[in-house]
């Protein structure tokens, strides 16, 4: 599922419209199929993302992790007229993937004026998680163009 045709919330919509998801994201090909700042989920495949032991890399796991985590805490940010960036984020990987699709839901621990964190589980397509990301992300003012 395109991020077009993703579930998405209005501040969702206008921030992938401005940004979209990335180039790091698109590569690894990672999909959102659900973004607000309460809520994202996406999945991306373990093929083209594994370390030399056939297993999903523990790093696809975190960029996969941060990518939901950063878009939901400035989807959070967007209306206060600030953006988000991450100032801390931990996995603990519990399981392996080696074929198939994975599937990230993140969800919000708390959304302040000026911190937000978020927790990401990753399952693989049995429901079992392989991993558990904790993203802590700052919001700051954004400048206006001058």
């Amino acid at each position: 599922m395109s991020e077009m045709s993703a579930k998405l919330s209005p501040a969702a919509a206008e921030l992938i419209k401005e940004r979209g998801l990335g180039e790091l994201a698109e590569r690894m090909g990672i999909s959102l199929l659900e973004l607000s700042a309460e809520r994202a989920v996406a999945t991306m495949p373990v093929e083209g993302n594994r370390q030399p032991l056939g297993l999903l890399h523990g790093g696809a796991y975190v960029v996969l992790a941060e990518t939901l985590g950063s878009f939901a805490a400035n989807v959070w940010a967007l209306p206060l007229d600030k953006f988000a960036v991450g100032i801390d984020i931990n996995a603990s990987h519990t399981k392996s993937a080696t074929t198939g699709l994975v599937t990230a839901t993140c969800t919000a621990i708390s959304l302040g004026k000026t911190i937000t964190l978020h927790e990401i589980a990753v399952v693989d397509s049995s429901g079992s998680r392989l991993s558990t990301i904790r993203i802590t992300n700052l919001l700051r003012d954004r400048r206006s163009e001058k």
